[in-house]
């Protein structure tokens, strides 16, 4: 058994050790918030949902196994195709999709009958293109003609998803700031795309479907004299919680929350597994974070760095969004935790991601393939050897 592990689960361990933590608790939290509400449609099923999250987590999972033996490199070529496939999903499942909460998010794949959310394949196909892009062009890449399609990706992609889901669209758009910001994209364009993303906001927020629920809201967290609905009964759950908890599978709010299972989530860790299980899940998350940037620090060239940079902020931010809305210290939004909520593309996606970060990080890839025709390959020092060129050349 160990044999097999060491020959097929290559990259970082740290980060293969998270996951499965992450997973092993997802199934034990999803059953236990899932139980009452499978008992009910499932005709006393209580196991109904826990093999379909156990199926799909195995999906996930299996996505991480496959990417992480896949050179990186591989994906720059396809990340422009899936930009240009994620537009038409994207627009079709707004117009067309299945309605949730009067948000067309998902739509439903026929034969298999699973819902498919195209914003998950947008999101990791922006990143890659962006990390590509930005790797392309250090040379120039304070030239308009270098940045503004780059920005129009940005703006275009981010204001597609907002039109029905704001918070996936705000995370996307911190990602990829923050990954113009370690490309060292000069701060006017930065400037720029925040005030694009803020003009394709407010579009969206006249002309999209969540915009009334965005300002409520805003309004009920900033201004509101009473708690929202779901925000008590989380807060009621992290109260019951204490230090301990009152263990696996005893969560009282469980029958009370609003899905329970994806995006308060957390409440009900905290609620059956005390403040000590708070804090190990967000030691977890913050690993994976720490690690991501690990294979960024030994990354054999500038694409591999922002690639696993973007992925792993992508990640961190989502899940630390998630918390923060059980705590109470945002307002709330419908963000699931990544490996850790019942899903669908979701835990397809974020397993697809943490197997690429998993490929960066395996320090024998760098010599599986030729470098680029025409382009010297790169060590650690990426970024600096491109700002000695870049002054060189009278950038700097």
């Amino acid at each position: 058994m160990y044999a097999w592990l060491r020959n097929n689960l290559k990259g970082d361990p740290i980060i293969w050790g998270a996951v499965i933590l992450l997973s092993l608790l997802s199934l034990a939290v999803v059953y236990s918030a899932t139980g009452s509400l499978a008992y009910r449609k499932m005709d006393g099923n209580t196991e109904h949902y826990l093999f379909k999250h156990g199926l799909l987590l195995l999906g996930g999972l299996g996505c991480m196994l496959l990417f992480h033996r896949i050179d990186y490199r591989y994906l720059r070529k396809l990340s422009r195709l899936a930009l240009w496939v994620s537009v038409p999903l994207l627009g079709f499942t707004y117009l067309f999709g299945r309605s949730v909460n009067e948000a067309s998010r998902w739509f439903t794949i026929p034969i298999i009958n699973q819902g498919f959310q195209p914003s998950d394949l947008a999101k990791l196909a922006l990143i890659t293109y962006l990390a590509s892009s930005l790797d392309k062009n250090q040379h120039r890449i304070d030239k308009p003609e270098t940045l503004y399609p780059i920005l129009a990706w940005v703006v275009g992609i981010c204001g597609l998803i907002a039109l029905s889901n704001f918070s996936t669209a705000g995370m996307l758009l911190m990602t990829c700031l923050l990954l113009m910001l370690i490309g060292r994209v000069p701060f006017k364009f930065m400037g720029y795309l925040a005030g694009l993303g803020v003009l394709g906001g407010t579009v969206a927020f006249f002309i999209g479907q969540r915009g009334a629920t965005l300002l409520s809201r805003i309004q009920a967290f900033a201004f509101g004299t009473k708690v929202p609905f779901q925000a008590e009964q989380a807060y009621i759950a992290i109260a019951n919680g204490g230090i301990f908890g009152q263990g696996p599978g005893n969560s009282y709010q469980k029958d009370f929350l609003p899905h329970p299972y994806s995006d308060f989530i957390y409440a009900i860790i905290v609620e059956e597994w005390g403040l000590i299980g708070a804090i190990v899940v967000l030691a977890l998350y913050l690993i994976l974070l720490y690690r991501g940037m690990v294979a960024v620090a030994r990354s054999q060239n500038a694409f591999a760095a922002l690639l696993s940079a973007g992925l792993s902020f992508s990640l961190a931010i989502q899940a630390m969004l998630n918390m923060a809305v059980a705590v109470g210290l945002v307002p709330i939004t419908g963000q699931p935790l990544p490996m850790l909520s019942m899903g669908g593309t979701s835990l397809l996606f974020t397993g697809t991601s943490l197997g690429i970060i998993l490929s960066v990080s395996r320090g024998d890839i760098s010599q599986s393939l030729p470098a680029p025709e025409g382009r010297r390959s790169t060590g650690p020092n990426t970024f600096r050897k491109s700002a000695t060129v870049r002054a060189a050349d009278g950038v700097l």
